[in-house]
């Protein structure tokens, strides 16, 4: 049963200060907690979000689903239960659901700001050269697959200028396991008409160190590019807060 401390507002997209059911008497918010959220509202607007805080950051996104309770005792259940910020977002919405307090309109808010962080990243990375933008595709990598909790496997098409064709999941697995089939992934190439690919999952221990499994995998799909006349740029293994690159590693 939710706690009545954080019940959500039935209007997700109002403006968070609107009336509501009285706290106290005119039913205003108490002073310390307007005070509070125009104060943290102000410093993340004149200093910058670098200023804040992971649980600042965090209340503020909450502050839009919860507009009329004091947000800080969910903020720090969810940092006790994800660790970060960023494990926050990235949380899947059923997990979410188990913290007291949780529903709809937070697993929404916090659904909606991690879909955000991740079109940015992508935007910076589709349609665009990535071999001279090494890192956009990094950051781009991290932000959508660094927190997952079972293995995801993606591929990226290049055209011969190596600019991003299409960015595809190719499958997921379990937490230390993802099917792959080179040729299901070389097939794809050929009706992209790419040139080049670049491989990319994430290890969900954090660890990116590759396993004999994805060195056998990556060694097969870059025989079957080099048939039929691709070429296999890079497989990059996503940990938590590192990478390995296969080229740069001296597996590839």
């Amino acid at each position: 049963m939710s706690d009545p401390a954080f019940h959500e507002s039935p209007h997700l997209f109002s403006d968070d200060e609107a009336p509501a059911q009285a706290l106290q008497s005119g039913g205003r918010l108490p002073s310390y907690i307007r005070d509070h959220r125009a104060r943290l509202r102000d410093r993340f607007l004149t200093a910058g979000a670098h200023a804040l805080a992971d649980y600042e950051m965090l209340e503020l996104i909450l502050f839009r689903a919860i507009p009329r309770r004091d947000v800080k005792p969910l903020t720090r259940a969810l940092l006790d239960s994800f660790h970060d910020f960023n494990g926050v977002l990235t949380a899947p919405p059923d997990r979410l659901s188990r913290i007291n307090g949780v529903g709809p309109a937070v697993i929404c808010e916090l659904k909606v700001v991690e879909a955000a962080a991740q079109r940015l990243a992508r935007s910076r990375v589709i349609k665009r050269d990535v071999v001279s933008s090494w890192q956009a595709l990094l950051d781009y990598c991290h932000a959508t697959m660094a927190h997952g909790e079972v293995e995801h496997f993606r591929v990226l098409y290049l055209d011969q200028k190596n600019n991003v064709l299409a960015d595809e999941e190719q499958a997921r697995g379990t937490v230390n396991h993802v099917p792959v089939y080179p040729r299901e992934v070389v097939k794809r190439a050929l009706d992209l008409n790419a040139s080049a690919l670049i491989l990319v999952h994430n290890h969900p221990s954090g660890d990116p160190s590759p396993s004999p499994a994805d060195i056998d995998m990556t060694e097969q799909i870059e025989r079957a590019c080099a048939t039929m006349g691709l070429v296999l740029h890079d497989h990059l293994i996503i940990g938590r807060s590192r990478e390995i690159s296969f080229r740069a590693d001296g597996y590839l």
